[in-house]
């Protein structure tokens, strides 16, 4: 039997200080659209908020879309978390250039990338709900169907 594709999720820079925004709600999003062919992590580059659960809005906004991130802790990425995923998706062009820097090798610099291939994702992060719902649509949107 194959294993499910692996993929993780990061984010820092302008997005999510601490993996607890748009991160956690791109795992869910793609967890949600790949079933059981992924297993999908999610981590930040820093710490600060590590075994801490995701955003109170970002919670709201992500269930109003039909994802569940009740259950997330956020955690920092380590060398070997970005080994163990087939694919690294970025939230923005800082976190990306970031990963590329804490990859151990070209083979795991190959497997990183944005999340949005044409633009980052928006920073929700200090702002009102209605930039939390954004978020969902723009990043979400690019995997879930419409509601």
């Amino acid at each position: 039997m194959n294993r499910p594709c692996r993929i993780l999720t990061v984010c820092l820079g302008t997005v999510c200080l601490g993996n607890i925004c748009c991160s956690p709600l791109a795992a869910a999003v793609l967890a949600q659209q790949g079933g059981a062919d992924v297993e999908v992590r999610s981590a930040g580059l820093r710490d600060k908020w590590a075994g801490g659960p995701a955003h109170p809005q970002m919670v709201a906004a992500a269930a109003a879309r039909g994802c569940d991130l009740a259950g997330h802790r956020a955690a920092q990425v380590t060398p070997e978390s970005l080994i163990w995923a087939d694919s690294v998706l970025a939230m923005d062009t800082s976190v990306l250039d970031t990963l590329e820097e804490l990859a151990p090798d070209e083979e795991t610099r190959r497997k990183i990338r944005r999340y949005l291939a044409d633009r980052d994702v928006p920073d929700p992060y200090g702002k009102d709900a209605r930039a939390f719902a954004e978020v969902v649509e723009h990043a979400a949107a690019a995997h879930l169907p419409s509601n």
